[in-house]
């Protein structure tokens, strides 16, 4: 029987929306701005203008580990270069990862947990950048959308284990990651996927050990192989 009093869309953890709805509300600002329809001329700007004060800049990170000086406002770029993007279409793709992800994760982890994961990648995402990167900034939730994938595949990994098809918990990433060659080869591309690859490896991680049970489940998965 149909329930009738079921709400239309799945409802999503409060984290995720925690998560997505400062990069949504942000990116409606800046289009506002973009159209003309608030803030004046200088509104054109907003955009180019959160990035510069958002996202991470490997060269800038180099020269602060150099003079042991790091200024809280610019050691807050690890968690803050998620929420700005380069252009509505970048935050959309971001935001539906995040939610789609998010929801699953979200379902599985505490609300902690997710955090953890997301914005560990982000770090994790941002320092590995930085050592094959130099001019070009850093910015937009991939990295940490990534770590939700490395969280996503650990949890199925777990659902998996003893079956003989724990690969199948990869292909998810897999895919990410040739779509992403792909689309580097035909339009160009920079070094964000080392940073990609780094959210990835770091979800994945940070999930085993603040998953319920932790070490010792994860050990028992492994002796049931």
């Amino acid at each position: 029987m149909q329930d009738h009093n079921a709400p239309p869309l799945n409802p999503l953890p409060p984290v995720v929306w925690a998560l997505a709805l400062p990069m949504i509300a942000l990116e409606i600002v800046l289009q506002i701005g973009e159209a003309g329809i608030a803030g004046g001329p200088e509104a054109v700007g907003w955009r180019i203008e959160a990035i510069t004060k958002a996202a991470f800049v490997p060269d800038l990170w180099r020269e602060m580990w150099s003079l042991d000086s790091f200024p809280a406002e610019h050691m807050a770029r690890f968690i803050a270069y998620p929420f700005v993007h380069g252009n509505l279409t970048h935050t959309a793709f971001a935001v539906v990862i995040l939610l789609a992800l998010g929801k699953f994760v979200g379902e599985v982890l505490r609300f902690w947990a997710v955090l953890a994961a997301f914005f560990g990648a982000a770090v994790a995402g941002a320092l590995a950048y930085g050592l094959v990167a130099s001019r070009v900034p850093l910015f937009g939730a991939y990295p940490g959308d990534y770590g939700l994938v490395g969280a996503f595949t650990y949890l199925m990994w777990l659902r998996l284990a003893g079956s003989g098809r724990e690969y199948r918990a990869f292909s998810m990433i897999g895919l990410l990651m040739v779509a992403q060659l792909i689309f580097g080869v035909f339009f160009g591309g920079g070094m964000d996927w080392v940073a990609d690859l780094a959210g990835f490896a770091a979800g994945f991680a940070i999930t085993i050990l603040v998953v319920p049970g932790g070490i010792p489940r994860l050990m028992d998965r492994l002796r049931q192989r």
